[in-house]
């Protein structure tokens, strides 16, 4: 294990963003039990006792020209995966979703479009419009739209986007081994538009991808050395989705889902900490631990864009079971 001292990240410290990737693989190596106390230290010095509920809907699905290996939506993948390609959802049509979301008892809408890149036009004014009409129903909107230019994220903005979802997926190192028609300097460029802009970036990545444990690290000493952190960090699980390139991986370890919840949490503690895809695959008593790690929202709902998500009566039950709060 890396050589690492974890007192400079004691729970009320000031929020670093100077971790190396030999401190944060150490962390990530520790004793589970030594790794939750201190992530649960910091979270109770630094969170709510509550849990954002957000939904997710895939508002343009299908037809992406990316070739990201664990994505259903990729073009590249189309033939094999079976999902076509899509138009735009009417702006009607979102918000009456977004309704649906809000009575269940959604707090953020998230909205997802399988662009590599926003393109002005009708289609990014119709997502506009449908910001505007998430923020006039009381909710926090989220988009997730590919790469931006820096007028594009101030039209978001200007109407009322809360957060932009623009993920790291994985190491800078490892990569390549994912992705290849962007490179991490056009996700880091994006983030750095709609930090720019005003807006709050929400920004994670995967784990089960084939990543080691250093990849792992270095996805999140990424994370937390941007100022200021982001404020939401999606910590997913791969889906392994038939016909994609990442097809035959195994599942991943729920233990190792809890590591990396942990270590974002002390890393970026003032950061919603989002449990996200893969969370199907966990028990109860592995979604349990998650929130006992650090991880203070969740998506829900039915579907996070093309894959199965977990109920929302048992959802509700998960957070009844223990004792937390939905954030209103």
């Amino acid at each position: 294990m890396p050589d690492c001292t974890i007192s400079n990240s004691s729970p009320n410290s000031a929020t670093r963003h100077d971790w190396t990737v030999a401190e944060i693989q150490a962390l990530l190596e520790l004793p589970l039990f030594e790794l939750l106390d201190h992530a649960r230290a910091v979270h109770r010095a630094h969170q709510p006792n509550d849990v954002q509920l957000a939904s997710l809907l895939s508002i343009k699905t299908g037809g992406c020209p990316e070739d990201c290996g664990y994505c259903p939506q990729s073009a590249h993948h189309a033939k094999e995966t079976g999902v076509a390609k899509e138009r735009l959802m009417q702006v009607d049509a979102v918000l009456e979703k977004a309704r649906a979301a809000k009575a269940a008892g959604a707090a953020r809408f998230c909205m997802g479009a399988a662009w590599r890149e926003v393109k002005d036009g009708a289609e990014f004014d119709a997502v506009c419009k449908m910001v505007e009409g998430v923020r006039e129903l009381g909710m926090e909107a989220c988009v997730t739209l590919g790469m931006l230019k820096q007028h594009q994220a101030e039209k978001l903005k200007n109407a009322g986007l809360t957060a932009y979802n623009h993920n790291l997926d994985t190491s800078p190192e490892y990569y390549g081994n994912v992705i290849t028609t962007r490179d991490y300097d056009d996700r880091l460029e994006t983030l750095s538009h709609v930090r720019d802009a005003g807006i709050t970036v929400c920004c994670g990545g995967i784990i089960g991808m084939g990543e080691t444990t250093r990849d792992r690290a270095s996805l999140l000493q990424t994370l937390s050395n941007l100022t200021p952190h982001p404020e939401s960090v999606p910590i997913n699980a791969l889906v392994a989705v038939k016909g994609t390139p990442l097809e035959k991986q195994k599942p991943v370890d729920p233990i190792d889902l809890v590591r990396m919840v942990a270590v974002a949490r002390i890393t970026m503690p003032k950061a919603r900490v989002r449990l996200s895809a893969g969370r199907s695959m966990l028990s109860r008593e592995a979604q349990l631990l998650c929130l006992l790690a650090g991880a203070n929202s969740f998506f829900y709902g039915e579907k996070l864009l093309t894959t199965p998500n977990n109920d929302t009566i048992a959802d509700l039950d998960l957070l009844k079971t223990a004792g937390l709060a939905a954030n209103a």
